[in-house]
């Protein structure tokens, strides 16, 4: 069985932590050990592959990144759980597609344990609690290896997701978990739940 490191790295700034990702994916071999990171980011706004500069409406102070992931623009910041999972698929079997459905079924199986109920959209890859984007999904494939992941909205300020047309749409709603429970969440909370489930749906032993 194919061996997982899962790192909880904090708070970490994003332009460092896209070259660590970038790396390991680059210096892998057959060997390498897959590896999923649960993290949070400063302020930051991310454009991926298919992202237009018409998409950022008012970023502000907040900084712009271009990336390689899949998907147009993005936000994270504090109070967002973001995960990158750095797998070798070849080993592990699995399609993109297949590796997207597995991360959109984590998102739901988390959320529903807290009582909330949420799916993804056929057409428009994350995850939504009554048509408002909770979740967020974009990777990249490098030789059979994904790096890149999820994001999903814990406990933040929403505000810089007016600032842009999330994911290109223009007026999609974003909600988060705070929002719809009664009792306070702790992101670590979040992320231990998320990493239990992910090991489940990828194959790999529980911890």
């Amino acid at each position: 069985m194919p061996q997982l490191i899962v790192r909880e790295l904090g708070l970490v700034e994003y332009q460092p932590t896209l070259e660590a990702m970038r790396s390991l994916t680059a210096e892998r071999d057959a060997e390498t050990a897959d590896e999923i990171w649960l993290l949070q980011h400063p302020p930051v706004f991310t454009q991926g592959q298919a992202g237009k500069a018409e998409h950022l409406l008012a970023p502000g102070d907040i900084p712009v990144i271009q990336v390689e992931r899949g998907g147009q623009v993005t936000y994270h910041g504090p109070g967002q759980l973001v995960g990158y999972l750095m797998l070798d698929l070849r080993r592990l079997g699995l399609g993109v597609r297949e590796l997207v459905t597995a991360m959109e079924q984590s998102l739901v199986e988390v959320l529903a344990s807290y009582g909330v109920e949420a799916a993804p959209k056929a057409d428009a890859p994350g995850v939504y609690v009554d048509g408002a984007k909770i979740a967020s999904l974009g990777l990249r494939v490098r030789r059979g290896c994904s790096f890149h992941g999820l994001a999903l909205n814990v406990d933040m300020d929403m505000q810089p997701f007016q600032r842009i047309n999330p994911c290109g749409y223009s007026g999609l709603r974003m909600t988060q978990l705070s929002e719809l429970v009664a009792e306070p969440v702790s992101i670590d909370e979040v992320a231990r739940r998320l990493e239990q489930v992910l090991r489940q749906r990828l194959g790999y032993p529980l911890v």
